[in-house]
């Protein structure tokens, strides 16, 4: 009985194959070259789109920020500027890129040149142990230097 039984699938089997394959050279034949590259274009064109949308997604950042009180007045910690040795002027430049101005505007408003402002922004680098401006301002007012 159980002979039977395999003999009837393996048959079963090998017809089924053979209809696929029938089916599938029949599709070949009959549709075109064109049909084909038009399911190859919309499948990339899909793939394309969906990664595009997920390449460019826009990043949600979320800042908390500790809520002060607002009796609480903001009060320079001298001893930390004397440490860290900075002078008045870098701290006047240090004032002015926490409120977002650039090299050129400070220079415009302290009355020196830019290449004054440049040195004064790599001294506080240096001292603020920072690489850049949102580094230098954000250590500034870690250490209670800046509001």
């Amino acid at each position: 009985m159980k002979r039977i039984i395999i003999w009837y699938g393996l048959a079963l089997a090998i017809l089924v194959f053979l209809l696929k394959f029938l089916e599938y050279r029949y599709i070949v034949r009959d549709l075109s070259l064109e049909f084909y590259l038009g399911v190859i274009a919309i499948l990339f064109t899909t793939v394309g789109i969906w990664l595009g949308l997920k390449l460019t997604r826009k990043k949600v950042i979320t800042i908390s920020v500790p809520a002060s009180s607002p009796n609480t007045i903001f009060q320079l910690d001298e001893q930390i500027l004397q440490q860290k040795g900075i002078s008045k002027r870098e701290y006047e430049v240090l004032e002015l890129m926490a409120k977002g101005h650039s090299n050129q505007e400070i220079a415009d408003k302290l009355f020196v040149s830019l290449n004054t402002i440049k040195t004064h922004t790599s001294n506080l680098f240096i001292k603020l142990e920072a690489k850049r401006r949102t580094q230098a301002i954000e250590r500034a007012k870690q250490l209670r230097l800046l509001p």
